[in-house]
């Protein structure tokens, strides 16, 4: 049975891209974005859970996140929980709600963002080179086995290279949309 598997290879690349835009997502620009609480996550009922399953986040204006808190008893430990995920937030409880204005961003700081975006990419651009590694391992070794012939080898590798080219390529242009979003407010 042969190893190669061009359809895995091509979701595992995949993956990685929509792994980088999902850690882009959470970058803070100026403007607010529900994705950018996440990473938090809440000390409620004895145990860590992620915030999105003790309250629904939404964005009602382009400068403030709030928080509805499900359970009136659980507000303190989500005010508690934002604080701690370090996000440069300052939550307000406003009774069941917390609210969150976003502050605006320094030049400093959107620099370090933008850097910040760029080592993300870096991230996503080494877990698709992982793969075409993998896939072209699986090459070799199909073609030592005698599974398959040295001309669908080196078919193989073509197509392993040409979808590396296309996903680190799709890397590099979400990576610049969200370094030009940060640096442009």
């Amino acid at each position: 049975m042969a190893k190669y598997d061009k359809a895995d290879i091509e979701r595992r690349m995949k993956g990685a891209v929509e792994s980088l835009k999902g850690d882009l997502a959470g970058l803070r620009t100026g403007r607010a974005n529900t994705s950018l609480l996440d990473p938090v996550v809440v000390e409620v009922y004895g145990s860590m859970m992620p915030l999105n399953q003790v309250a629904t986040v939404s964005a009602p204006e382009p400068r403030m996140l709030s928080v509805q808190v499900w359970d009136k008893a659980n507000v303190t430990a989500v005010e508690k929980g934002i604080a701690k995920a370090n996000l440069g937030l300052n939550p307000m409880i406003d009774g069941q709600n917390v609210r969150l204005p976003m502050p605006d961003l320094t030049e400093e700081r959107r620099k370090d963002l933008a850097k910040l975006a760029g080592e993300y990419g870096e991230k996503g651009k080494i877990a698709i080179r992982n793969v075409r590694r993998d896939g072209m391992e699986a090459l070799k070794e199909d073609e030592k086995k005698k599974e398959i012939s040295e001309d669908e080898q080196k078919r193989g590798e073509a197509e392993v290279q040409k979808l590396t080219d296309q996903y680190v390529a799709e890397c590099d242009a979400a990576v610049a949309k969200k370094e030009q979003e940060i640096l442009a407010q």
